[in-house]
């Protein structure tokens, strides 16, 4: 990557905290969930918004785990047979 590359990567990087920081500055009124049995939870909108993201993003990431898990231990097991010389189907032409 060139320098400049990087540089405008680092620019729209900052451009994008500062737009999410005033985001979350403008929307820092408080909430108030409501659970079941009467529990409640009052915090600032940007932190419930930035809480459920994250809770979003990590559960996309557990999703992804067992298949990715999966495939490596099939890619270790493919690597061995062909160091190996016996591939599976017999010899290709």
């Amino acid at each position: 990557m060139t320098r400049l590359a990087q540089v405008l990567a680092w620019l729209v990087k900052g451009l994008l905290f500062l737009l999410l920081l005033g985001l979350a500055i403008k929307n820092s009124d408080p909430v108030t969930l409501r659970y079941y049995l009467g529990l409640e939870w009052q915090a600032p909108l940007a932190l419930v918004l930035f809480a459920f993201f994250l809770a979003g993003a990590l559960m996309g990431l557990l999703a992804l785990l067992a298949p990715w898990v999966r495939q490596r231990s099939e890619i270790r097991r493919l690597r061995a047979e062909l160091s190996h010389g016996n591939p599976r189907d017999g010899p290709h032409a």
